[in-house]
């Protein structure tokens, strides 16, 4: 961590990511030197090349900060006697008052180092990426540029007149909920999630729950909204901006809808669209309020974590990734292709993981009859004890993109891209 207190204070800023360090996010600075403009010098080392949004810590101070509060400041790029002008965003988290995060959207070019000015423009960047609360349902959207990217339903959401399309034996599982995203859309405006699905009501969109959370050693099912339920505690901040525009809220796991027992909270960033298409970070921050709180895959070795319904299509195929073990770096990455209904052309969903998950990787499990394929958490046979106090944390990236299947290199570089320069 380096503090810049003055935009005229010259500094080289090299910023080093082994790979056994990869998923750490553990920044390294390395020398001080003029950058001949006026500016800071930022030297960093691009894993792939191919672009790909960046974020990494470092803490404005002074005329900087100043300028990143107007939306002026800019890095700039020299490559083969060009210069190209990047926008950039910095955030000064509540939780994190003591460090800062500058964020951009890394153009393709050389793989290796590059170096990069972090100086002052004349025109204030335009905040192409929105973060909302619609007035009338209370759920939190995120749009860019007029166009919606996705909404996170924060408010609790009944079935309403669904219901009636529910078979009576299911109206169980047709509880009302909150605490997931839906609708995604794809690049053209296409829907990619389900929620309401009739043949399992409690499925909502992209979703995070687990079928065994047991208290007390009785069985709760968080992910059929049986005895535990996460509700809003009404806490939220958002953020918005030109690169990105972010959600951040926090939840209550209620045992029996009255009793806290896990407080939760969930960041969802979404960065403005790119050459390779969108990417999308989310972070899930679980902390135990009481003892004996465990959750569990069914059956300890099939769904879920991270659980991932999508939408009808006309046409499908599901691609998981996971490298062998003691292979380094461990990649771990899937992708959904789909033509979905409202369009003829195909759309990809990839997740990537996040190496620095607990219990990384987690298993791929898929039901394609359902539209689902999710990477899980624990690992099989497992009961995962959060103890109270002690958060975990998992982390995870969405890659949404035109276009069908890829070759293995291309999302593997996207793991990198992820795992090396970006997360939350």
């Amino acid at each position: 961590m380096i503090k810049l207190k003055s935009f005229y204070w010259k500094f080289l800023i090299l910023l080093l990511f082994p790979w056994h360090l990869a998923a750490e996010k553990q920044d390294t600075f390395s020398g001080l030197r003029p950058s001949g403009t006026g500016g800071i010098t930022v030297v960093i080392e691009d894993p792939t090349g191919t672009g790909s949004p960046v974020c990494i810590r470092m803490l404005l101070e002074g005329k900087l900060l100043k300028l990143s509060i107007e939306g002026k400041l800019y890095l700039t790029e020299k490559r083969d006697g060009h210069s190209s002008q990047i926008t950039v965003q910095y955030e000064r988290r509540a939780d994190a008052p003591e460090s800062g995060f500058l964020s951009w959207q890394m153009p393709s070019g050389r793989k290796g180092q590059r170096t990069f000015v972090l100086e002052g423009g004349q025109v204030a960047a335009p905040s192409v990426m929105m973060a909302s609360k619609d007035a009338e349902s209370g759920q939190l959207d995120i749009s860019e540029s007029g166009q919606p990217v996705l909404r996170y339903v924060y408010e609790t959401n009944g079935p309403g007149a669904m219901l009636k399309s529910i078979h009576p034996n299911n109206h169980k599982y047709a509880w009302p909920r909150s605490d997931y995203i839906h609708p995604l859309y794809g690049l053209d405006g296409e829907v990619l999630t389900k929620d309401w699905a009739v043949d399992h009501p409690h499925h909502r969109g992209i979703y995070w729950a687990w079928p065994e959370t047991f208290y007390r050693g009785e069985n709760g099912d968080l992910h059929a909204l049986q005895r535990v339920f996460a509700r809003p505690t009404g806490k939220y901040r958002l953020t918005q901006g030109p690169v990105y525009a972010q959600i951040e809220a926090e939840n209550t796991w209620l045992w029996e809808d009255h009793e806290p027992i896990v407080h939760e909270t969930t960041m969802i960033r979404s960065y403005a669209l790119g050459p390779e298409g969108r990417c999308i970070d989310v972070k899930f921050i679980f902390t135990a309020l009481k003892e004996s709180v465990t959750i569990a895959r069914r059956g300890t070795d099939k769904y879920g974590g991270l659980n991932i319904r999508l939408a009808e299509t006309a046409q499908q195929e599901l691609l998981v990734h996971t490298d062998p073990a003691h292979t380094k770096p461990r990649m771990a990455w899937s992708d959904f292709l789909g033509v979905f209904r409202e369009r003829k052309k195909w759309t990809g969903f990839a997740v990537l993981q996040r190496q620095s998950n607990p219990e990384y990787p987690g298993d791929w499990v898929q039901y394609p009859a359902l539209q689902w394929l999710q990477p899980t958490f624990p690992s099989a046979g497992n009961r995962y004890e959060l103890k109270k106090g002690r958060p975990i944390e998992l982390q995870y990236r969405f890659w949404i993109r035109s276009g069908g299947k890829l070759t293995k290199n291309v999302y593997a570089d996207q793991w990198r891209n992820y795992n090396q320069l970006g997360g939350l």
